[in-house]
């Protein structure tokens, strides 16, 4: 068993794909129209056959609530591994990108979580394999 497909909520899809493809630099696997909204998922350009983000409508009446909930408390919708956080801080940080959390050193781990911009808080993470930088 492995996971094929996973998503994140978001309050405009067309909004969110410009965002997942030309900031975070993923690429456009599926994009079917499907009335009102698409099915749109995106991959990392680094694992095209791997593990697909759909951007998936937040349409749904729970599905509001829940997300303002997790941004209150500042919890991300989602992980995201990068190889070098400070790097990927500072690209993302020159495309206008808002991180609300810097990305500090937590020992075995870096991560750095940054706004969407389309409803959600998104972590990036740098394992650490010396158990700190």
């Amino acid at each position: 068993m492995r996971i094929h497909l996973t998503s994140v909520f978001v309050d405009d899809q067309q909004k969110a794909l410009r965002f997942y493809t030309e900031t975070l630099g993923f690429r456009v696997k599926h994009n079917i129209p499907m009335g009102d909204h698409a099915w749109i998922t995106v991959v990392s350009p680094e694992a095209p056959e791997g593990t697909e983000l759909l951007l998936e409508p937040d349409g749904h009446p729970a599905v509001r609530p829940f997300k303002t909930a997790l941004m209150e408390d500042g919890i991300p919708s989602a992980s995201f591994a990068v190889d070098d956080i400070e790097a990927e801080h500072e690209r993302l940080t020159a495309k206008g990108v808002r991180f609300v959390q810097p990305p500090p050193d937590l020992g075995s781990v870096t991560v750095a979580v940054f706004d969407d911009s389309c409803g959600n808080l998104i972590q990036i993470s740098e394992e650490n394999l010396q158990g700190g930088t």
